[in-house]
């Protein structure tokens, strides 16, 4: 058993086939196969299920994983270290983000400017995915909206903390002229908003049960751009942080009174020592 059989394994298994696994590794996918069907008779068990439709990992394949993963960390981390005796940090990290949520390109690139030997990718996904993520591996850090300030295994530190805000077209017909509103004026107004999986999604649903007002989804999108347009467009408004809100000046932004949804940005990183790279990128988020 060698590395490069886990990290096929890894990838079969973290982009959910044979096909999709030769792309990340830019090779033949008969090469992908093979290395799978030799670790498989080696380890004397099957990793994994193989239908025409979808590949899936076998318990033992559910097994290995963790294992395999933890070993590849290792051996990068062992790579590392030699590269920091000789004075250059590189190897490769993932970063979580969440959907819808924007900015950070300020902290990516003073990174890259000061280590270019680092390889940086963004994995997008739903915010209550991600600290799984963090605990499976799959990234090493995050930056997502969580409700709790302590996730199990985890630490998080605030970056930011926004009370949302209401968007609308430059002319709403449906609200007063000029001031703040309520939640319950905009409870009564064609909604437009994300998808339930999206952090401002959940945020709003739950700032609406917490006064128990009732309200109607009229457009629900996956896209911030989507859903910028349709208010534009006088289709309906939108609530979401000012910090996305600012984007788009053109359209009209309300405060709320009382109790508004708000939203606490974290980054999110295992517990413990963290690899040098992972820890290089974590103070350049940091940093005010």
């Amino acid at each position: 058993m060698d590395l490069r059989q886990m990290e096929v394994v890894v990838a079969v298994a973290e982009e959910g086939g044979f096909s999709a696994a030769t792309r990340r590794l830019h090779v033949v996918q008969s090469a992908v196969s093979s290395t799978v069907r030799a670790l498989e008779r080696e380890l004397g068990a099957p990793l994994f299920q193989r239908t025409t439709h979808r590949v899936s990992l076998t318990p033992a394949g559910h097994a290995f994983l963790p294992a395999a993963r933890a070993t590849l960390r290792a051996a990068e981390e062992a790579r590392t270290a030699v590269d920091l005796a000789q004075g250059e940090l590189r190897g490769e990290l993932t970063i979580g983000v969440m959907q819808g949520l924007y900015g950070g390109a300020e902290a990516l690139a003073g990174f890259h400017r000061e280590h270019p030997g680092v390889v940086v990718r963004l994995r997008q996904a739903p915010a209550e995915d991600i600290p799984q993520a963090l605990r499976d591996g799959t990234v090493d850090l995050a930056v997502a909206a969580l409700d709790a300030p302590l996730q199990r295994g985890l630490t998080t530190r605030l970056l930011s903390r926004e009370e949302m805000v209401l968007v609308t077209a430059p002319a709403a017909d449906d609200l007063p002229p000029e001031g703040p509103v309520t939640l319950t004026e905009a409870a009564r107004l064609p909604l437009v908003d994300f998808s339930p999986g999206w952090a401002v999604r959940h945020a709003v649903d739950r700032a609406f049960r917490a006064l128990s007002l009732e309200h109607t989804v009229t457009f629900e999108v996956n896209d911030l751009l989507a859903a910028t347009d349709l208010v534009r467009h006088g289709l309906g408004v939108c609530i979401m942080p000012p910090s996305l809100a600012s984007r788009f000046p053109d359209l009209r932004v309300r405060p709320f009174t009382g109790q508004a949804p708000s939203w606490s940005v974290r980054v999110v990183h295992p517990r413990g020592d963290l690899p040098p790279a992972v820890a290089a990128l974590l103070r350049h988020i940091t940093r005010r």
